[in-house]
């Protein structure tokens, strides 16, 4: 492990149960809790998106972000969501030897992973979905649509794009319209009205199969994952914190 003077995160690798190092920067405030973050498809812990993400919960709570297998510094094989829930459940194995209580936010594919980790596991405080799919089968023709990939393009980051690693996509993916009923635990959804890759009636369906307490924050004329957060940073920071810490909820 190393330590980042500067910036205060510790950087190092947790390893999966099937032998993948997984890589991660811990965001060190001084907090009892610990907000973890799951990136999207073509995302990282590292991209310039993310890095603004822990900056700004890092006053209410640490944070811990990571890559997926596959993504920036970890190794593996990306498997479209088959075997990332290993990466999340090794960074939450991580996260419990340090803090009682342990929050966790996902975006997109990220959101995909957590509902499965979270429906199977009872060690998550609260969880907030950032654009959640219904199911992977029915977002991916949108992927590569011009209103999907051009908002895409404009964060190109060249080290992040070219680290990605596939495998094929054919494998047997979590389904988190089938999931989301086991899930226990108090879960914001957070959507964009005009997401071109995950429509907002995902987040609709979603919320109304999910057990309470639970919340539903539609941005109007938001996008997709972290492009909400980056176009209505305001909002989306201070509703996440009001859900998480159980203050009155943040009307818009």
């Amino acid at each position: 492990m190393t330590t980042s003077a500067k910036s205060n995160i510790n950087t190092g690798f947790v390893t999966t149960e099937d032998n993948i190092k997984i890589a991660y920067n811990h965001y060190l405030s001084g907090h009892n809790t610990v907000l973890i973050v799951a990136h999207g498809w073509f995302m990282s812990k590292d991209s310039l998106a993310f890095k603004a993400i822990a900056k700004s919960f890092e006053n209410n709570f640490d944070v811990i972000t990571f890559d997926f297998r596959g993504h920036c510094k970890s190794n593996g094989l990306y498997s479209f969501g088959h075997n990332e829930t290993k990466d999340l459940s090794a960074i939450v194995d991580y996260a419990k030897t340090r803090y009682k209580q342990i929050y966790l936010m996902g975006f997109s594919l990220g959101s995909l992973i957590s509902i499965d980790y979270c429906a199977n596991n009872d060690n998550i405080k609260k969880l907030i979905l950032v654009s959640a799919p219904t199911d992977f089968k029915k977002i991916e023709n949108n992927v590569f649509s011009p209103n999907a990939f051009i908002p895409t393009l404009k964060k190109f980051e060249f080290k992040r794009w070219t680290s990605i690693q596939f495998t094929h996509p054919f494998k047997r993916k979590p389904v988190p319209i089938e999931q989301i009923g086991k899930v226990s635990i108090p879960v914001l959804f957070i959507g964009g009205t005009n997401d071109p890759i995950i429509r907002i009636w995902h987040n609709r369906e979603l919320f109304n199969k999910a057990n309470e307490p639970k919340k539903e924050l539609i941005i109007n004329g938001g996008k997709h994952a972290e492009d909400i957060y980056l176009e209505n940073k305001e909002i989306f920071v201070n509703s996440c914190i009001e859900w998480l810490r159980g203050d009155n909820w943040c009307q818009i």
